[in-house]
């Protein structure tokens, strides 16, 4: 790999933000408007952007010090997000699921937690089947708000450009909130308690829950009579998004240069990253995001070669910047063991500078009898639990986790500490899309991390 170190002129020969489009662009809309498309995406051009640079810039350096063991990275959030979930309830309860998961971590794994949230953007969601069929008729696949609706009708599945307007939008109100939040005090750990949720005190973790609560308000206090005044620091936190880059004309027309930086950035999330289906050297999603310089994130699943994921890292890092990529494996509870270790030995050797991140979600969903989508608890733990173990053995770090969850009282996924069944899953199924943790699931998953990372420490 070259020496550690973008040069601004020479690390990204060739390519400029549309430099994709001479590429093969997989899971993309086909718009029957060509023109209305163009005006959409001037608008979108036009309009201001999402994020900063400064900001993209602090995210990089803090999961720099992820891959170094000195952060952890929780990412979460919607496997895709609706317009309608655009309200201030179902904000502020995402927000919260992702503040007191990070409390736990902070706790347990005594590290400064990396937040990223899947939202403000996350409107865009691949499909293996361009098509869906129902009772006979047959309509475009539902790709998320961003490019048509979930209704089963000829008019809500056409792929609408105005969407491409209406997903900015959506995204900066969630944006604007969620700092107006952070901002004003919500995620201030002198008070972790005014993110409770409202059914904790439901939850058969809610007494450990409260205790870590309690312990760490202890620490706060006792490190301000040390310094002798309230400190501020504490009182907010750093909060970052990211999506998938799917749609890559969109993604084009939040692409900017801004003074006094050299290159590109993706203006739309802090973080974006490249799914397992579009992750093709020679494709145009691995070209896009080869030029940007925005931390990225690429799926890797059970298929991807050894040689193949050293061959990523050479392209999409080619200075081999720490904190610049991001390999989130997602390989299934039944095939990580197998899997994973050739990905491991491969990029160790190579020297590649990577954040190692485990997404236990993608590869453990299953259909019911009934058709129904879910993800068992025990085989989310599972591939959990063995990343932790694979890559000790490897001599490489896990440095985050990648989830689908909510804040909200869903019944999406089998078990946990209430060990929902099938059965239960008819109560409050409400993904579009794939099934999600919900918010006992989510803090049991966090504090399961712990426990193993303890059981690592002390085996070590």
């Amino acid at each position: 790999m070259p020496a550690t170190g973008p040069h601004p002129v020479l690390e990204h020969p060739g390519w400029s933000p549309d430099s994709w489009q001479a590429r093969r662009a997989t899971q993309q809309p086909v718009y029957a408007n060509a023109s209305a498309l163009a005006s959409a995406l001037a608008e979108v051009r036009q309009l201001p952007p999402l994020v900063t640079s400064w900001e993209v810039l602090a995210l990089k350096r803090q999961l720099a010090e992820a891959a170094a063991g000195r952060r952890f990275l929780l990412q979460g959030g919607d496997c895709a997000e609706s317009f309608a979930d655009c309200d201030s309830g179902t904000i502020s309860n995402r927000l919260k699921v992702l503040l007191q998961m990070s409390v736990v971590l902070i706790h347990g794994l005594k590290l400064p937690v990396v937040r990223v949230g899947r939202f403000a953007g996350q409107y865009a969601k691949p499909r293996s089947a361009e098509t869906e069929t129902r009772d006979g008729v047959t309509l475009p696949s539902y790709r998320g708000d961003i490019i048509n609706g979930p209704g089963f009708s000829a008019a809500e599945r056409e792929a609408d450009p105005r969407r491409l307007v209406r997903a900015h939008a959506c995204s900066a109100m969630t944006m604007n909130f969620v700092r107006a939040l952070i901002d004003g005090g919500f995620a201030d750990l002198h008070h972790p308690e005014y993110w409770e949720l409202g059914w904790l005190e439901h939850s058969p973790r809610a007494r450990e829950y409260r205790e870590m609560v309690a312990s760490i308000g202890e620490a706060v206090r006792f490190m301000e009579t040390l310094a002798g005044e309230p400190i501020g620091s504490f009182s907010r936190v750093d909060f970052y998004t990211s999506h998938e880059a799917l749609l890559l004309h969109y993604e084009q027309a939040l692409t900017r240069q801004v003074p006094r930086q050299w290159g590109w950035f993706n203006l739309s999330t802090h973080y974006p990253w490249i799914g397992m289906r579009t992750a093709d050297l020679d494709g145009a999603h691995v070209e896009y995001f080869r030029g940007i310089r925005n931390p990225i994130g690429i799926k890797i699943g059970p298929s991807v070669t050894p040689d193949q994921l050293v061959e990523l890292a050479r392209v999409l890092n080619p200075a081999n910047e720490p904190g610049r990529l991001t390999f989130i494996h997602r390989m299934g509870a039944a095939k990580i063991a197998d899997r994973l270790p050739p990905l491991l030995h491969a990029i160790r050797r190579e020297g590649a500078e990577v954040l190692w991140c485990c997404d236990p979600m993608h590869g453990n969903t299953e259909s019911l009898e009934n058709g129904i989508k879910t993800r068992r608890f025990d085989n989310i733990a599972a591939e959990l639990e063995q990343a932790f173990d694979l890559h000790a053995a490897a001599g490489t770090r896990l440095g985050g986790v990648h989830l689908e969850l909510t804040g909200e009282d869903v019944t999406e996924c089998l078990g946990g500490a209430r060990a929902l069944a099938a059965d239960d899953l008819q109560r409050a199924y409400r993904s579009t899309v794939d099934p999600r943790l919900n918010y006992e699931q989510s803090l049991e998953l966090a504090m399961l991390i712990v426990r193993k990372a303890r059981e690592r420490a002390r085996t070590d």
